[in-house]
């Protein structure tokens, strides 16, 4: 008993906040001392009025190196010579931004102009010994400065190549930012601290006190259900550095909606109070569904590579079809290691966000750029048109030299709608966070939101989640869906979708009336048709093979919503098919969501079943209002529904015997009251038996072994887990471990 008080005192210890990880810089604090060494190293001294130089050209040259450190770009304003001698006298140099537009009206494809009236200039004159001294200095601005990215100003980007090198100007940006997040949150700075401890020193700041609240809630909901899942991963000084947490309601969405998650980082990386991370998913009535939350220490490869591995086992190893997330190297790489079959693209409104900040410089043609921008990447049809625009536009906006735009190009196949036939988002990746279903957690969360108040609004979220499915449920089992057409479309669709999803499909159909197409060729397998939509006054291009039931529209409705568009409907319509073919109907969509059978190819069987379904759920309400009158009626009706649940597996699974994986989690235990807790100390953990990854170790339950799957550690090809340490609330402390048992 006391070895087990001990080990669970020192597992408290690592959620205590005065320690630190693996940097021997105070991550918790703005690093001030370290901020005064990089302005004393890299800062240029602001111009003075008793600065002297050898040349105008000299003085330029200064004027280029202070105005890069502040952030703004520079121009030759005027220069004079003297009439007498033709030597230069007196010269001015400005910002780009000074001065107005001027641009004549007949302008053809006029040039983008970054004069936005500015002031900010430094006028020079030569004495008459030769040397040259500052007449003049406005420093003020009327812009924002961009020290972090005035490598990107024309005037800046001849520079030395050292100091334009990747690593050199992320430790000169730890100075502006570090002042504003503190230097523990940006991975980019800390870049050369972390290599030095292999991305696994750093440790997870939180509150006094939010270590004991984090470490009572998952006590707390483990006791409500035994399924809920945590996982906590300590550093090489064996501190906590990051946590994953997913209930029983999650993981159960997961086998039903996993086919498309989004992992979002927003609230990390706009530096929220909390660091907090999500994953999220969609069900079928169109609402998020929380598929984990995880409070991280920083950006780095391991911490993401940790992360999806330990969601991965919390969701029965099975992995999902796509998965959507910010553009991010370190994401990037620790999905294709341990998901490798997976299709990982970058949500549209994460890219869309990031331009008006990546292209400050282009704010004055910032309307005119994103239309050829949409232009390119929602009227490419073909990888060639896609590719033709794209350089056109970057020549036009001077744009091919800009980091993040070639790092665009270079991920496009993660981004692009042009490449991303055959797959669907089910809602998940829009133009706008607040079209976004990720949005509607932020009425939780705000930007100073406690880990205190979190664990509150937590519960909150999980009960609306269930209470907004319940109702959508009821709904569904109660009410007909209202047919506003005649179309044999609408009133097929009726029958299998739930009635949210219905209702947009809806809107389809009857925009489909607002919708004229022309055949522009056919050849032996595929007709294309160009369809012009009177509504949005827009063409748009539809192929249809009729002998595979392939459809496919340059609107990208169904890679992008889930079901057919407008235009695709008034082609199968004018081509005589009726119905829409199987394989454009989500089962996902469907009232039968969450039924173990997919909805093969037979919809009129669907149909049927849906009909039954839907009677059964009807007569169940009846059945439970009446049952629950008294405890006579209860039991009667309780024996009801076991015998008829007997009979009906033995009818529709004579031979198999249903199988579900199962995800056990043994955590930590110590039979201790809770208010032992209390006291938290600093004390380091001692070193845990840390468990391999890519074996299962034996199941510890109450009072019990059981042997685990020897082939189940056996499978090659997967990414070792990272160290993993999990605590919780059984027989004792035990490492995490994943074991696939029968239910009884």
């Amino acid at each position: 008993m006391g070895h087990h008080m001990n080990d669970f005192r020192s597992i408290l210890s690592n959620f205590g906040v005065e320690v630190q990880g693996g940097c021997e810089v105070d991550l918790n604090i703005p690093t001030t001392m370290m901020d005064s060494n990089v302005i004393m190293e890299n800062t240029i001294t602001e111009p003075r009025d008793d600065m002297e130089f050898d040349s105008h050209e000299d003085a330029y040259s200064f004027y280029k190196e202070y105005a890069k450190s502040v952030g703004f770009g520079t121009a030759k304003l005027s220069s004079r010579r003297s009439r007498a001698s033709k030597e230069f006298i007196d010269a001015k140099f400005s910002c780009i931004r000074y001065g107005n537009k001027q641009q004549s009206d007949d302008a053809i494809n006029p040039r983008p102009s970054p004069k936005i009236g500015c002031k900010a200039s430094m006028h020079v004159k030569r004495k008459p010994n030769g040397k040259w001294f500052i007449y003049s200095f406005v420093k003020e601005h009327n812009h924002d400065l961009l020290p972090a990215q005035a490598h990107f100003f024309r005037s800046h980007r001849n520079a030395d190549s050292l100091k334009n090198d990747v690593r050199v100007r992320r430790r000169k940006n730890l100075t502006a930012v570090s002042k504003l997040f503190g230097a523990y949150q940006n991975v980019d700075c800390l870049e050369s601290y972390m290599r030095n401890q292999h991305d696994k020193g750093r440790s997870l700041v939180l509150e006094p006190g939010d270590a004991q609240i984090l470490l009572e809630h998952f006590m707390h909901m483990q006791e409500e259900n035994p399924k809920f899942f945590y996982a906590v991963d300590l550093n090489e000084e064996h501190r906590l550095r990051n946590v994953f947490w997913v209930d029983a309601k999650g993981m159960e969405d997961y086998t039903t909606f996993g086919d498309v998650v989004s992992f979002d980082t927003t609230y990390f990386t706009n530096k929220y109070k909390i660091p907090l991370v999500l994953f999220i998913g969609v069900n079928h009535h169109i609402q998020p569904t929380l598929l984990g939350c995880a409070l991280i220490a920083d950006e780095t490869h391991y911490t993401f590579l940790w992360l999806m591995q330990t969601w991965f086992i919390a969701m029965g190893e099975r992995a999902p079809r796509v998965i959507l997330s910010d553009q991010n190297n370190a994401i990037k790489a620790a999905i294709a290691e341990v998901f490798p079959g997976t299709r990982h693209c970058y949500c549209l409104w994460h890219v869309l966000e990031k331009i008006p900040r990546q292209l400050e410089f282009l704010s004055m043609w910032h309307d005119t750029f994103m239309l050829k921008f949409y232009k390119c990447i929602y009227k490419s049809w073909t990888e060639e048109q896609f590719e033709k625009r794209w350089w056109k536009l970057l020549n036009r906006f001077n744009l091919r030299e800009i980091e993040w735009v070639q790092s665009l190009y270079e991920d496009r196949i993660h981004w692009v709608p042009t490449f991303m036939k055959g797959i669907s988002f089910a809602g998940l990746s829009t133009n706008l966070r607040s079209e976004n279903l990720n949005s509607l957690f932020d009425k939780y969360i705000q930007r100073e939101t406690s880990l205190r108040e979190f664990i509150e609004r937590y519960k909150a979220i999980l009960e609306d989640r269930y209470e907004e499915e319940a109702k959508a449920n009821f709904d569904a089992w109660h009410e007909t869906p209202e047919l506003k057409s005649p179309s044999p479309f609408e009133k097929q669709i009726s029958l299998v979708y739930t009635h949210e999803i219905f209702k947009k499909f809806q809107v389809e159909v009857l925009g489909a009336a607002a919708c004229h197409l022309k055949k522009e060729n056919e050849d032996e397998t595929t007709t294309t048709y160009t369809v012009k939509d009177f509504e949005d006054n827009q063409n748009y291009t539809v192929e249809w093979n009729e002998s595979k039931l392939d459809i496919y529209c340059s609107c990208r409705s169904f890679e992008y919503k889930g079901y057919l568009c407008r235009h695709a409907i008034v082609v199968l319509q004018m081509s005589g098919v009726f119905s829409i073919p199987s394989k454009y109907i989500l089962q996902r969509w469907t009232n039968a969501a969450k039924s173990r059978h997919g909805i093969g190819e037979r919809l009129d069987e669907v149909q049927s079943k849906v009909r039954r379904f839907n009677d059964l759920c009807r007569r169940a309400i009846i059945l439970g209002e009446e049952g629950s009158l008294s405890q006579e009626s209860y039991n009667i009706a309780l024996c009801a529904i076991k015998e008829a649940l007997k009979q009906c597996a033995i009818v529709n699974n004579p031979v198999e015997i249903d199988v579900r994986n199962t995800i056990t989690v043994t955590h930590a235990v110590c039979a201790i009251e809770v208010n032992q807790c209390s006291n938290i100390s600093n004390e380091i953990v001692p070193d845990p038996k840390v468990t391999n990854a890519n074996k299962v170790p034996r199941r510890a339950g109450a009072g019990k072994e059981v042997a685990s799957n020897e082939n189940s550690a056996s499978n090659k090809g997967k990414v070792p887990l990272p160290e993993v340490v999990s605590v919780g609330i059984q027989d004792g402390f035990h490492q995490m471990y994943v074991e696939k048992v029968e239910d009884k």
